[in-house]
């Protein structure tokens, strides 16, 4: 069933099924809904790889996007959370 937050409902079951979460998900569906998927691709890729950040700068990053049990982690720990957040 359409929701009337989520813009484009086929690109968000597509990013769904390929195990993005459900707020990364809505975030491209919505952005392609409005700007269109090629400038969305474009403006892609700019931040470095989160194995180039510190492990305070990971520490951050999961905390603002509320990652779980983030204290007890180790820098891969922290990277896959965020990869898979």
């Amino acid at each position: 069933m359409p929701r009337a937050q989520i813009k484009n409902e086929k690109m968000y079951q597509r990013l769904r099924e390929q195990g993005e979460s459900k707020e990364k998900a809505a975030r491209i569906a919505n952005a392609a809904a409005g700007e269109g998927k090629k400038k969305v691709g474009r403006r892609g890729g700019k931040s470095p790889a989160y194995d180039d950040w510190t492990k305070d700068d990971l520490m951050k990053r999961a905390r603002e996007i509320g990652v779980e049990g983030r204290s007890s982690m180790n820098k891969s720990e922290l990277i896959d959370a965020l990869r898979n957040h």
